[in-house]
């Protein structure tokens, strides 16, 4: 077996901490630098010892360096030790259960310690559901943005969802199985069913599925269930061009109320462009207002 190289990213002697993408279900993802890292690190701080264990040993690795569990509950109590490990010239590398760190999963809290303390912080980048899903969910991606988890009740999750009417980007986000239906009705409730999205589930596993469709009909599949890890894309919402004329009522009861025309008209073109995503011309609903009143 060819020696495992050391981590770049710092001087040689100095410590670092090293984020590194983990595979999501296919071993044969995990990159050489990650190889190398498993191998070399002096610390390995995992979202699951287990897992990372049986990773390391999936990829014929041998690791060398101390093992310490890194979940939700004792990442905040486990942070000056690594700090301090990495102020003494240790390697920290840290690695979740699948995918990058600090995305949906423990890590920004290290980071943002080690740049607080001014000690070198590098990623060796690797697989990521987020950008896994967009690839294949066949939607316009150019523009995206990724919201983590949905909240899970329902009154919350209908507001979040209330949030996204006029977002023009494509919106990445995870989602439990056993709430994916309950999910999808409230998006079809509050974003309409014509709405186009991709479910992709379970992502270069042996079972991996990826159903695209429009909400509606993403929701009528869900009711029968679905396993696995899920990561929802939702299409971006299209302008609906707003109409001057529509609009004049409007102003005249503003400048009815006391407010400049020309006030009048730029408050109300705001207003329009946020509730329907599309740009309104201040200049031609001033036009518009004229003509109205010329009869």
């Amino acid at each position: 077996m060819q020696a495992a190289k050391p981590v770049q990213g710092a001087n040689p002697g100095e410590g670092r901490l090293v984020l590194a993408a983990t595979p999501m279900g296919d071993v044969g993802d995990a990159s050489t630098r990650l190889r190398d890292a498993l191998g070399t690190a002096d610390v390995i701080a995992a979202e699951d010892t287990r897992r990372t264990k049986a990773l390391a040993a999936a990829l014929g690795v041998t690791i060398t360096g101390r093992v310490v569990s890194f979940y939700d509950q004792v990442e905040v109590s486990r942070l000056p030790g690594l700090v301090t490990d990495i102020e003494d010239g240790r390697t920290v590398l840290l690695v979740t259960d699948a995918g990058m760190p600090s995305v949906s999963d423990p890590g920004y809290r290290l980071v943002a310690a080690c740049v607080e303390a001014g000690l070198p912080v590098t990623c060796l980048p690797g697989p990521s559901a987020v950008t896994t899903a967009l690839a294949l969910s066949g939607l316009p991606v150019e523009r995206f943005c990724f919201d983590g988890f949905p909240p899970r009740k329902p009154g919350q999750r209908r507001a979040w969802f209330a949030a996204l009417v006029h977002e023009p980007r494509a919106v990445v986000f995870f989602e439990a199985p056993h709430r994916l239906a309950a999910c999808l009705a409230d998006a079809v409730d509050v974003l309409g069913g014509t709405r186009r999205a991709a479910v992709c589930r379970e992502l270069t596993k042996t079972y991996e599925e990826v159903r695209r469709g429009t909400l509606a009909e993403l929701a009528e599949w869900a009711v029968d269930g679905a396993r696995g890890e899920i990561t929802v894309v939702l299409e971006g919402a299209v302008a609906v061009a707003t109409d001057p004329v529509d609009l004049v009522d409007e102003v005249e009861r503003m400048v009815a109320d006391g407010m400049r025309l020309k006030d009048a008209c730029a408050v109300v073109a705001e207003s329009a462009a946020k509730s329907s995503g599309a740009s309104v011309s201040k200049r031609e609903l001033y036009d518009a207002v004229l003509g109205a009143r010329r009869g």
